[in-house]
């Protein structure tokens, strides 16, 4: 299984940048393991002129069996002729796309510390897939490639037998792209198409491959005459996350052609539907009352965990008692939109001093999120599987361990005030859950007693009398002992 990129360059501005960008050196030929064989990066060729990184994937067939789904539903399109002698080895699949993820992971993310700059402008860039499934043909490989950028779309059928032309062309393609692109935006664009190519992936789809598909079609599937079949493909066909990323995609485009903040779209029942009843919108009433509590608190120094695109952050800066404000998302279609809200661009020099906006996962703990006052989760844990709680848990009462925790989620019980909500649904696509008030100080109580912390229960909105609160926000406060301890290892 191989693939190669090829970028040209000038003397003052080499190809061998290409080295810096994919985070691998291409005087040094690298190896990987991978869960189902070994990854090797190389440098075929390495001037100022023209540079060129290949990834070979050595697939084990027999790790491919024991590990991964050898054959039947979701397995290699051809394994039932056997387990161990079918195409996976050579033909570019979603194995080729998940290795990119562990081989090319910072430059999938377009994260480049040493020339940031030449990582978010488009390189001239050559790919070739020697070996790639189409079940579709050459018509749907230039379907799929030709609405992104790509000045050269080839995609060149492999005969069956050279030696016997009569017999025809075989479903596998030589796949040569070029154009000029982001690096991290061709890449995005292969890690989802190879598999939809093949129509199989080695593995089962779970949930958590909708937020994969949205992730890296960040910024050209929302508008792809394709998307429906892209959609489709990639999550196995099962219809009711194909569903689910349609509905997200939809709103995705819907904002961009009404320059519109996703939002904005988005939550319909969180904003539309309170307004209809009160003039103040629910979203407003949560930022007051996180504003709110850390005044209580005392806090200056104030992470915003989940920030989104920017609306917590926007209200904490116009408080000049948080001298230090870091907004944290996974998403830098997120990111980019809260730089827009902020005007970080023409923001003054003390006011923008006082504001940072960084990626990252919440779920992976980061020593820069160490120290603060205070740390707001607000509308987040519910986006997360429950079995990935346990991580981002550990990430903020484990790690970071801010003073003051405030922690905000819908109360599921009041749903049923909102009658254009269907029974059974939540008020979000993609929340993947929604407690009870009891379930969530349930959940709660037990964060605060593994981690030194005391938690009280503040309701958002009006408070039904039988349902309880719209939101239901949780103030955690490290205990005194757990304080002193802290300010001891500090010093």
């Amino acid at each position: 299984m191989f693939l190669t990129i090829s970028t040209t360059g000038t003397p003052e501005r080499p190809a061998t940048d290409l080295g810096y960008l994919l985070h691998k050196h291409p005087d040094k030929a690298q190896t990987f393991s991978t869960s189902h064989g070994t990854a090797h990066v190389f440098y075929p060729e390495a001037s100022a002129e023209r540079c060129t990184a290949a990834l070979l994937l050595e697939v084990d067939p027999v790790a491919l069996v024991r590990r991964g789904k050898g054959k039947g539903r979701g397995g290699a399109p051809d394994a039932a002729l056997a387990q161990y002698v079918n195409d996976r080895p050579y033909a570019a699949s979603s194995l080729l796309s998940v290795a990119m993820t562990t081989v090319f992971k910072s430059a999938l993310n377009g994260a480049c510390r040493a020339m940031p700059e030449r990582a978010e402008h488009p390189l001239p860039l050559r790919i070739e897939v020697p070996a790639l499934p189409a079940r579709g043909g050459a018509e749907l490989v230039h379907k799929l490639f030709a609405p992104l950028g790509w000045t050269r779309v080839e995609a060149t059928a492999v005969p069956l037998d050279e030696q016997f032309p009569e017999w025809g062309d075989s479903r596998y393609v030589r796949l040569v792209l070029e154009g000029e692109l982001r690096l991290a935006d061709a890449l995005r664009q292969l890690y989802v198409l190879l598999p939809v190519l093949d129509d199989a992936k080695h593995y089962w789809v779970a949930p958590d491959e909708v937020d994969k598909l949205l992730r890296a079609g960040e910024g050209w599937l929302a508008g792809h005459p394709e998307q429906k079949l892209i959609t489709s493909r990639y999550l196995s066909r099962r219809w009711g996350l194909t569903r689910q990323a349609m509905e997200r995609l939809e709103l995705v485009r819907l904002a961009e052609s009404d320059d519109l903040e996703v939002e904005s779209v988005d939550n319909a029942v969180d904003e539309t539907t309170d307004t209809e009843e009160r003039p103040v919108p629910l979203a407003e009433q949560r930022r007051a009352a996180v504003l709110e509590a850390l005044r209580a608190a005392g806090a200056t120094r104030v992470l915003d965990l989940g920030c989104g695109q920017g609306q917590l952050v926007q209200a904490l800066l116009k408080d000049v008692r948080f001298t230090e404000i870091v907004g944290v998302d996974v998403s830098m279609r997120a990111l980019t939109v809260a730089t827009r809200r902020l005007k970080l661009d023409r923001m003054g020099e003390r006011q923008a001093g006082r504001v940072t906006l960084r990626q990252g996962a919440l779920t992976y703990t980061d020593k820069q999120l160490k120290g603060y006052d205070a740390a707001v989760l607000s509308e987040v844990i519910e986006h997360l599987d429950l079995p990935r709680l346990p991580a981002l848990e550990y990430t903020v009462f484990g790690s970071a361990r801010p003073r003051t925790v405030l922690v905000t989620t819908p109360n599921v019980e009041y749903n049923v005030r909102w009658e254009t909500l269907p029974a059974g649904h939540t008020r979000h696509g993609d929340h993947r859950f929604e407690w009870t008030r009891e379930e969530f100080r349930d959940w709660a109580g037990q964060v605060a007693g593994r981690h030194g912390y005391t938690v009280a229960f503040v309701p958002v909105g009006p408070e039904d009398p039988e349902v309880g609160p719209p939101t239901q926000m949780a103030v955690f406060t490290m205990t005194t002992a757990q304080e002193t301890t802290k300010e001891a290892k500090a010093a």
